[in-house]
């Protein structure tokens, strides 16, 4: 079975830093594109940051500069650094992975990040 498995959420200050982990297991991980996406209470999901098989990255605005997306293919994970949080930072994490040549996404369940003095 596809799993992915969020883990490194928490409460943090202001100005603090946070790395989420999002590891995969069933799919060939090297292959695919990854990404992470953040959901805030009563707003829709946004992409945070995403990396290519090929580790080309793209972020939001929002996150440029603060944030940095990486991969480690031997452990079949993907890193989401983030440095001087924001309150608005403040959401459920969300890890995604998808290939083209399935046209299918696989989501993992979340992880709580929580902005906060």
């Amino acid at each position: 079975q596809v799993q992915l498995v969020e883990s490194g959420g928490g409460l943090v200050q202001p100005g603090g830093s946070l790395r989420l982990s999002c590891a995969a297991s069933g799919i060939i991980f090297s292959i695919y594109a990854m990404g992470w996406y953040r959901q805030a209470p009563g707003k829709q999901r946004e992409l945070v940051a995403s990396i290519t098989s090929g580790a080309y990255t793209n972020y939001a605005d929002s996150v440029k500069g603060r944030f940095t997306i990486s991969r480690d293919n031997a452990k079949n994970t993907v890193y989401l650094e983030m440095n001087s949080l924001k309150p608005e930072d403040t959401a459920v994490y969300y890890c995604k992975g998808n290939y083209a040549g399935i046209r299918y996404e696989y989501w993992g369940q979340g992880t709580q990040v929580t902005v906060s003095s």
